[in-house]
């Protein structure tokens, strides 16, 4: 595969794209992380996704420390280039809360409000793990 998608990718300046990860066959939107130009050339050969962790400030493989991996489906680019979407097969939750997505808190009327519950506790995801994130 040649590498010429990469110029249509536009990073910003510390070399990273938002990637928003998508369960291919429900739409369901389970997170969004960042990739750089190596995480996504190693999602496109492999088939696993890689992300970029800012905080770790190191390639993040999805699933490495929980197993809850996700296998890439569709890599997609907004009209702007500025943005990915990751059409994903999800295995367990995608959140490191142990939820199955990262958005389970809802603004009702002002105030936050959990709308999903714990699926696994992070606990057993990670023993003395870090959690993914």
């Amino acid at each position: 595969m040649g590498s010429g998608y990469l110029k249509r990718i536009t990073f910003d300046q510390n070399g990273l794209v938002p990637a928003i990860a998508q369960q291919h066959d429900s739409g369901e939107v389970l997170m969004m992380a960042w990739m750089n130009r190596e995480a996504v050339q190693e999602t496109l050969q492999t088939g696993r996704v890689c992300y970029w962790s800012r905080s770790r400030a190191a390639l993040w493989r999805k699933g490495e420390s929980s197993g809850n991996i996700q296998r890439l489906v569709e890599l997609r680019l907004d009209c702007d280039g500025d943005t990915l979407l990751v059409l994903v097969d999800q295995t367990g939750p995608a959140c490191h809360t142990g939820r199955h997505n990262c958005f389970f808190t809802a603004i009702r009327e002002g105030s936050p409000e959990i709308i999903s519950e714990v699926e696994i506790p992070p606990e057993e995801m990670y023993g003395a793990k870090e959690p993914e994130a």
